[in-house]
C-alpha cells in the first residue's frame, strides 16, 4: 500500500519504520521544527529525524487543518497517525482509499485524548494497551480495527510504558494492514457508556501533591517521569523529582514534611499515614541525581527533619 505516516515522538518511529519494511511510504507529516534553548539551536522531531535520515520525504504544517493541500496532491491508499499531536480534518481522514487509521496507546474507549500513558499511570491503572482504529471527526472515537492488552509494573514509568507499547503496536500493525487490505476486519464500534478521557498534561498535574496517600504520589511521580517530571518547592527552589518507592515507614505528623533522611533516600510524610521515599530528583539548572548524592551535597543544608515541602 502507499501509505501517509503522521507522527512526532520517538514513540511513533518504530511504528514507522516497521511499516515502512512492507509499505510505501510516499510522505511522512509531523511536527514543526522547535526551537530548543539550551542548545540555542532548531531540532527536529524524533520522526523527523528518522525520515531525513532514510530519505523520506517530509511535510511539517504549522496547522494541518489549514495546510493540508500537500497531502491531498498525492493518490494513497491510507493514512497512518501515531502521536502526531494535531487534530486532522475530515476533508484528509477521507482522503485516501481506506481512509485514515490511528495507533492510540490505551485500551478505547478509556483514556481517550492527549496523554493517555501518563493518565493511566497516574491513575494506577495495573493495565493499558495499543488500541489500533479508525479515526473519526470526534477525538478518538472511531470504530476499533484491533486492541491487545499490556500490563502496568510497578516497575514501569512513562518512559518504559511509551517504549513497550510503541514496541506492541509494532508487532500488531502489520497483521491489521495485511487484513485492512484483504477486507479481513470487521470494524467494533466503540462504547460510548465506558468513555474516559486522558486531557494533555498542565502545570498543575507536575505538581505533586502530600496529601495524598503515598501510592498516588508514587503514581503521579511515575506517571510524569521522565517529562515534565513532578515537583515540589523547598527553600524556595523547585526540586523535580523522577523516581521514588512507597515507604514502610509510617507517620502520626502533617503531610508534607521530611520525617526521614537515609543513606540512599529521603522520605516525605503523605496522606493517611503514609511516606513516599525520594530517589531521584533534579536542583534548578542541575543535572538529574540520586538523593543519595543529593544527600551528601546540596541536600546537607536544605534537608531537615520535620522541615516542610512547600508548593
Amino acid at each position: 500500500m502507499k501509505i501517509i505516516f503522521m507522527g512526532t515522538p520517538q514513540f511513533a518511529v518504530p511504528i514507522l519504520e516497521e511499516i515502512a519494511k512492507h509499505h510505501e511510504v510516499v510522505l511522512v507529516v509531523t511536527q514543526p521544527d522547535q526551537y530548543h534553548f539550551r542548545r540555542k539551536e532548531m531540532v527536529f522531531s524524533p520522526v523527523k529525524e528518522w525520515a531525513v535520515a532514510n530519505h523520506y520525504p517530509v511535510f511539517q504544517p504549522e496547522k494541518i487543518r489549514i495546510d493540508y493541500q500537500p497531502i491531498l496532491d498525492l493518490e494513497v491508499d491510507l493514512i497512518i497517525t501515531a502521536a502526531y499531536g494535531q487534530f486532522v480534518g475530515e476533508t484528509v481522514l477521507n482522503h485516501p482509499r481506506y481512509k485514515a487509521i490511528n495507533i492510540h496507546g490505551s485500551l478505547l474507549p478509556k483514556y481517550r485524548g492527549g496523554a493517555p500513558i501518563q493518565r493511566a499511570l497516574m491513575n494506577g491503572e495495573d493495565k493499558t494497551g495499543i488500541t489500533i482504529m479508525y479515526m473519526a471527526k470526534k477525538m478518538d472515537a472511531g470504530d476499533i480495527l484491533a486492541k491487545e492488552e499490556l500490563p502496568i509494573l510497578d516497575s514501569d514509568n512513562q518512559d518504559t510504558l511509551f517504549t513497550k507499547l510503541s514496541e506492541l503496536a509494532v508487532t500488531m500493525i502489520p497483521r491489521v494492514l495485511s487484513d485492512l487490505e484483504k477486507g479481513l476486519i470487521v470494524p467494533m464500534p466503540q462504547n460510548e457508556s465506558e468513555v474516559s478521557y486522558a486531557p494533555n498534561l498542565t502545570k498543575e498535574d507536575e505538581k505533586i501533591d502530600f496529601s495524598k496517600p503515598a501510592r498516588q504520589v508514587f503514581n503521579q511521580i511515575r506517571g510524569l517521569s521522565s517529562n515534565p517530571g513532578g515537583y515540589f518547592i523547598i527553600d524556595n527552589q523547585l526540586i523535580k523529582v523522577y523516581n521514588s518507592i512507597v515507604s514502610n515507614r509510617r507517620h502520626q505528623v502533617d503531610s508534607g514534611l521530611i520525617v526521614a533522611i537515609d543513606k540512599q533516600s529521603f522520605d516525605i510524610s503523605c496522606g493517611e499515614n503514609t511516606c513516599i521515599s525520594i530517589l531521584e530528583l533534579q536542583l534548578p539548572s542541575k543535572n538529574r541525581m540520586s538523593a543519595c548524592d543529593f544527600i551528601n551535597g546540596q541536600g546537607r543544608k536544605m534537608l531537615q527533619i520535620y522541615k516542610k515541602v512547600g508548593d
